[in-house]
């Protein structure tokens, strides 16, 4: 019984075009009570692989967080298999705006302790006293309420090609970071302003929702099904798109276009710029921005080194990296000192008494 992936990258990739067929990029999350989480894990790998889904999939006993690619013609077929799981029967779908068919190349379902890395200890607050959620266009009208601070959830990283007007965007590089850095730096605004958070798919402020009404916030909203959810709210529904720039996705797209403006730039020119790249000296790979024109000189590369590196033989870089194990820079997500136009550290407290 095969519970693992049997192809490399490279030949799932292979398949991927020879088959032709197209492929829709979906998201979904459910807090639930999962039992054993090793055999529903299984069960999931099984049934998927069978309708040829590929993605990363966690599973917790809180429940499960998934992205992942399933090709059109299955989806009927993977739809009606979620529905047979009685906690995951109608659970929203976040399909994503824009869809490519090389999204997700292994399937890979892994037991984690938590679906999101939040570093909360769950026994000590209610994590079913959740936030009101609202629909696009309750979220756009309390957006442009004076009484409202809106926070983007997300990562630096991720905020910082685009996000909401107004929107607070805390420089944390993980979710778990944000959470008592907000708390503290609006805790003067714990009863008088309406909470109103945002992330990419939802699961983020599900948990933040409940976290911050333990702390004592009153008016606590959250945006349904994220930013995902909205953009097909406000195209659906002919709304105003108050989204500025391109939406972070966690797979080879890496993100999709939501308006036309450009918020961030290169990290090594300074140009207007939006897209995020992976340096393309494997022992550093650094997440960063880079423009084409850098992206051509520097050969996909972070660094003058890094281009050095990545143009000697690859039995040769493979000698180097020997030993080294991996660069702290992986885990920078473009913070690397070397970038001169990196994105500048910004005082959370200074940004909400700015952005009105």
């Amino acid at each position: 019984m095969q519970l693992y992936n049997n192809l490399s990258a490279k030949e799932r990739a292979e398949l991927i075009e020879q088959a032709g067929k197209e492929r829709l990029t979906i998201s979904f999350y459910k807090y639930a009570k999962i039992g054993n989480t090793e055999i529903f894990r299984n069960h999931m790998f099984l049934a998927w692989d069978e309708l040829e889904v590929l993605g990363r999939i966690y599973v917790a006993k809180e429940g499960i967080n998934a992205q992942l690619s399933v090709p059109a013609e299955n989806f009927e077929a993977f739809k009606k298999h979620l529905d047979t799981i009685s906690f995951l029967e109608n659970v929203r779908l976040n399909i994503a705006i824009e869809h490519d068919n090389f999204a997700f190349l292994k399937l890979k379902v892994k037991v984690r302790d938590k679906i999101v890395a939040d570093g909360l200890n769950d026994d000590t607050f209610d994590v079913t006293n959740k936030g009101v959620h609202v629909n696009a266009e309750k979220f756009n009208e309390l957006i442009e309420d004076p009484n409202t601070v809106l926070v983007d959830m997300r990562n630096h990283y991720e905020s910082e090609i685009g996000h909401f007007k107004n929107a607070i965007t805390p420089d944390v590089d993980t979710f778990r970071e944000s959470l008592d850095l907000i708390e503290e730096d609006l805790r003067e605004h714990k009863e008088d302003k309406k909470l109103v958070m945002y992330c990419t798919g939802g699961i983020r402020c599900e948990k933040a929702s409940a976290y911050y009404k333990h702390k004592g916030f009153k008016n606590v909203f959250q945006l349904e099904g994220g930013i995902i959810n909205y953009v097909r709210q406000v195209e659906a529904e002919g709304l105003e798109n108050k989204f500025l720039g391109k939406n972070f996705v966690f797979d080879q797209r890496r993100s999709e276009r939501i308006s036309d403006d450009v918020i961030a730039n290169c990290h090594q020119c300074g140009k207007p710029a939006d897209m995020h790249t992976n340096c393309a000296n494997e022992a550093c790979h650094l997440l960063f921005i880079q423009c084409d024109e850098c992206k051509e000189k520097m050969e996909n590369c972070c660094s003058t080194n890094c281009m050095e590196i990545n143009r000697l033989p690859y039995e040769e870089q493979k000698a180097l990296r020997k030993g080294q194990g991996n660069s702290n820079d992986i885990f920078k997500k473009g913070r690397a000192d070397h970038l001169p136009y990196k994105k500048d550290l910004r005082n959370i407290f200074e940004t909400l008494n700015t952005s009105k």
